[in-house]
């Protein structure tokens, strides 16, 4: 009887272990926004659901009929700043491995 309950805690033990490192391993999930800084000049600021920045992230540029228009980093302060093209066109913040932001050029902010 002993024995069992010393089993039964060193499994809940183990569980709540499992459950603190899950939990401190949770994915954080990147995040994009765009806004127009006028009528010709885009700035994108990408990073994680958690706050942090993103540097180094790819940030493309990429037409309707799947051109890609502009390829890029994200700079120090997590921003790539371009001139808008013309015609219809999304932005792509590829943080790897299915983890993707898609703006169209719809919502991009004025």
């Amino acid at each position: 009887m002993v024995q069992s309950k010393f089993f039964a805690l060193g499994r809940l033990a183990a569980g709540a272990g499992l459950c603190l490192a899950s939990a401190a391993a949770w994915p954080h999930f990147p995040v994009g926004h765009c806004k127009a800084l006028d009528e010709i000049t885009v700035q994108c600021k990408g990073g994680f659901s958690d706050g942090s920045n993103a540097p180094g992230l790819t940030l493309d540029v990429i037409s309707y009929d799947e051109k890609i228009l502009l390829s890029n980093k994200l700079d120090k302060n997590s921003t790539v700043t371009f001139k808008r093209p013309p015609g219809q066109f999304y932005i792509l913040f590829d943080a790897g491995a299915g983890h993707v932001v898609e703006i169209d050029h719809t919502e991009i902010d004025s």
